[in-house]
């Protein structure tokens, strides 16, 4: 098992390190009672309502401003953390493989939005 003082990074750090700490974190709590896939979806909205409140009624530009201000950039990379520390207990209780399922998902996003069609372009696939 990892430790609590390893240290991750993401040039280090497999998908499976992570989702394994995120269960052991869990388990140590006696939580997994409470993780069905309703909770932890309900969860992972809210946490990324919090993530998106860091920026709300920002232009576009100033959003790159808010994320350039380090005290403000720790407060969202701790919401940031949230949603992706619930989306890999989600992940967990569900048994998805979630690099396998981001590895679909990225073959049928190339089909919908193909280079030669999207490229530049932020239109939904139905409007390319």
């Amino acid at each position: 098992m990892i430790g609590a003082m390893d240290t991750f990074s993401d040039g280090v750090t497999t998908m499976a390190e992570i989702k394994a700490r995120v269960l052991a974190f869990a388990r140590e709590r006696d939580w997994e009672q409470f993780h069905a896939p309703k909770n932890l979806s309900m969860a992972l909205a809210a946490e990324a309502g919090e993530l998106m409140e860091h920026f709300l009624w920002a232009t576009p530009e100033a959003s790159k401003d808010i994320v350039g201000d380090p005290g403000k950039l720790a407060k969202i990379e701790e919401e940031l953390a949230d949603v992706v520390i619930y989306a890999m207990e989600f992940a967990n209780m569900t048994g998805i493989d979630v690099a396998a399922a981001i590895e679909r998902k990225m073959a049928a996003n190339a089909v919908k939005y193909p280079v030669e069609k999207a490229k530049g372009r932020a239109d939904k696939y139905t409007e390319l």
